[in-house]
């Protein structure tokens, strides 16, 4: 049986909560993959709770990312549009 990589993944999704949220993809990614093998009995279960809360720390960070994407693109086109609208 494979050792899990329960610790890693937490830190992981929880550094993509409070540093850098493009780090939410890879504990996302990797938990994800580690459950499957728990699921399928080629790795450790123990750490099967703190991989899926480190999976689900990625899941939010990812989201956080994406809506500060949006955010960051809808006050960029915003900008343009009042720029334009005042050289008129």
């Amino acid at each position: 049986m494979k050792p899990h990589r329960a610790s890693t993944i937490l830190v992981l999704g929880i550094l993509s909560l409070v540093v850098c949220a493009p780090l939410g993809v890879a504990a996302w990614i990797m938990g994800n993959s580690d459950l499957k093998a728990m699921d399928a009995g080629t790795m450790d279960p123990g750490g099967r709770s703190n991989t899926n809360a480190g999976r689900i720390c990625g899941i939010i960070g990812t989201c956080l990312l994406l809506v500060g994407i949006a955010v960051s693109l809808f006050f960029l086109v915003m900008a343009g549009a009042a720029a334009a609208f005042s050289n008129q």
